[in-house]
This record gives structure tokens, C-alpha cells and sequence, in this order.
């Protein structure tokens, strides 16, 4: 069996450096963009209390050592979200930060274990304004990378184009025929009626599918190809089921949150942040009694960040995955082409 060369070895570095370079550039760029927009550059620590309390993402647990030798479960955060919230109820109003995250189960083309969330906040302003933001930020990250076009795979999207703002459900009726907001006119979202559209367009079922199982799947399978494809897409009002941490927009059957895709990739994911604690709180229970049901485990629910949702002011917020963009702007067909030093895989 032939060994692969490891990323420190010169050929093997000679090839990936000037996908790292154009790394360097885009962030360069970035940090200038924000600058001049009086946003503060803030650091968080990767070590929490909570990883994050959302029902499909795993993370890695760790523990601290107190001085008289007591010991304390921690986590490897999931995102930088929890403290850049207190950041924000401390008085902050303008902040981002370049945020090195982790998650557990995640290892692909477009997967690292480790990797850089770039995230940013706007207190007291709308979260149609975090969409312009994401359009300012490609045309920035080609213009730094040298490039015109962001290309992923078989798939090119113009990077200096407006994006298409399409609904969640608009995709849902373009794109597999179903019409979603009918489902979701009483109450609870309605699974029968979802697992019928499901079985209509050929997607797989299992037999404890939640609704929001099937929604993830048809919304992978049916609609993200489609998505940025030409020019980017701006896909906004989820249901309010799937989006935990956002606010409920005019119609309350759906959430002030809106995804990034170019290429058919998900880049970035933003919110109209919620700031009721109580609900929250009752969010984070039922999504972690799903993963206690699913996975066997829970994490728990931070009681500080639950507190400062209590003091935090009306804002707005987006995670953006650095890499995936760098990857996106350079042509890179693989994340690990665009880490300064990727992750080992585990001995066989």
C-alpha cells in the first residue's frame, strides 16, 4: 500500500501554497472590509461550557483541571455564537471575529474537524442587512483571490453578480414541486403530508423520520444543488422548526434566518437573532431531548449565555465558512488544500 505524502512534505506544499496565499490575501481583505464599516475584531475562547445546543452537531468534550484537582466536563466549541453574544450584551454593537471551530463526525471535501468561522454581528439593525453584507463580502474574496469566477466542481457562480433572494418555500415549489407553507398552517409542522411529497420525489425514508428529517434530506437532495448556481443565492424564511436560534419573521410560520450558497455550497448561515430567554431556553431542552433520544447524549445548556440573551439588544448575525469561500474563490477541490496544516487522520 502506498503511503500519502503528509502536507509538510515540500512537493506536497509547493502545490497548496498559493491556494494559502490567496487565504492570506482574502482575510486581509476581509479584516480592511469591516475595518472601514467600525466593526471591532473580537477574540472568543474555544474552551465552553456549552458546544452549542443544536441536535445534529457533535462536539469534542474535554475537561479542566482546577488547582485543588477537582475536575470539570468542557467543550470544544461548535461556533464562537455564545460569546459573541455576550460581547454583545456587554455594549458591543459591531463585531466579527475569525474563529477557529470544531465538530465531531465531520471529515469530507467540504468537512474539517477544525476549522475557521468567520462571524460578525450588527446590534439593532435588520438582518436584510447581514444579505448585503454577504454579497460585498464575494465580490471582495474574488477580487483579493485573483479570480472572477468562485467554481466548485461542475458549477460556477459570478461572484460580482446581485444574488437571487428566493424563500425557502419558493425553492420548495421550484425545485421539488411541494408547496410547504400548506404544511405548515397548523401548528406543528404536518409529517404525513411530508412524507407523501418525500416518497413523490424519490427521496429515502426512514421509519422514525422526524419532519424535520425529511425537510434536511429533500432540502440537501432536491434543493441545494440548484442553489447559486450562475450567480449566488440568498435562501431566507425557514420554517420556524428549523431555526433554533432566530427570531419569527411577519409571518410566524417562518424565522428571520437566510443561507449563502454559491455553487450549490452553503457558505453562510445568518439569523434575526433571538433574544427572548425563555424561549430559547425551551428551544435548546427540546432540541436536546432529540439528541439524547437520537444519539444517546446531551450537552448542557449554558446558564450565562441564557442570562445575557436578557441584556443582549435586537441584533443580527452570520457565520460564514472562511474555508469553504477560499476553497470556492481559488478553485480548490478540496478544504485541506486551503488549511495552513490540516488535521492528521487517525493511524489505521
Amino acid at each position: 500500500m502506498t503511503s500519502v505524502s503528509p502536507w509538510w512534505n515540500p512537493d506536497s506544499y509547493a502545490d497548496r501554497r498559493p491556494f494559502l496565499l490567496a487565504r492570506d490575501r482574502i482575510m486581509a481583505s476581509f479584516r480592511e472590509w469591516f475595518r472601514m464599516r467600525g466593526f471591532l475584531e473580537v477574540e472568543t475562547p474555544a474552551l465552553q461550557i456549552s458546544p452549542g445546543n443544536e441536535t445534529h452537531l457533535h462536539a469534542f468534550a474535554t475537561e479542566i483541571e482546577a488547582p485543588d484537582g477537582k475536575r470539570h466536563p468542557l467543550y470544544l466549541h461548535t461556533s464562537p455564537e455564545f460569546a459573541c453574544k455576550k460581547l454583545l450584551a456587554a455594549g458591543e454593537a459591531r463585531i466579527f471575529t475569525f474563529a477557529r471551530s470544531f465538530r465531531n463526525r465531520e471529515r469530507g471535501a467540504l468537512h474539517h474537524p477544525e476549522f475557521t468561522l468567520l462571524e460578525w454581528y450588527r446590534a439593532n439593525e435588520p438582518y436584510e442587512t447581514l444579505m448585503a453584507d454577504c454579497a460585498s463580502l464575494l465580490a471582495e474574496a474574488a477580487k483579493a483571490s485573483g479570480h472572477s469566477t468562485l467554481r466548485w466542481r461542475d458549477r460556477a457562480a459570478d461572484p460580482f453578480a446581485a444574488p437571487e433572494r428566493l424563500t425557502v418555500a419558493g425553492a420548495f415549489s421550484r425545485f421539488a414541486h411541494i408547496d410547504l407553507m400548506a404544511m405548515l398552517t397548523a401548528g406543528a409542522p404536518n409529517l404525513e403530508t411530508m412524507i407523501a411529497a418525500a416518497r413523490a420525489q424519490g427521496v429515502r425514508l426512514a421509519d422514525d423520520d422526524t419532519w424535520s428529517d425529511i425537510f434536511s434530506r429533500m432540502l440537501v437532495e432536491k434543493i441545494e444543488p440548484q442553489l447559486g448556481v450562475g450567480a449566488p443565492t440568498l435562501l431566507y424564511e425557514y420554517p420556524l422548526p428549523e431555526a433554533a436560534l432566530a427570531r419569527p419573521a411577519i409571518d410566524p410560520r417562518v424565522a428571520q434566518r437566510f443561507e449563502l450558497y454559491a455553487c450549490g455550497v452553503e457558505l453562510a448561515n445568518g439569523y434575526g437573532e433571538l433574544v427572548d430567554a425563555a424561549e430559547q431556553r425551551r428551544r435548546f431542552e427540546a432540541a436536546m431531548a432529540e439528541k439524547e433520544r437520537r444519539y444517546g447524549t446531551r450537552y448542557p445548556i449554558d446558564p450565562d449565555f441564557i442570562a445575557a440573551l436578557e441584556k443582549m439588544p435586537q441584533a443580527s448575525g452570520v457565520a460564514l465558512g472562511f474555508d469553504r469561500l477560499v476553497m470556492l474563490a481559488t478553485g480548490a477541490t478540496r478544504i485541506e488544500q486551503v488549511l495552513w496544516a490540516p488535521v492528521a487522520d487517525p493511524e489505521p
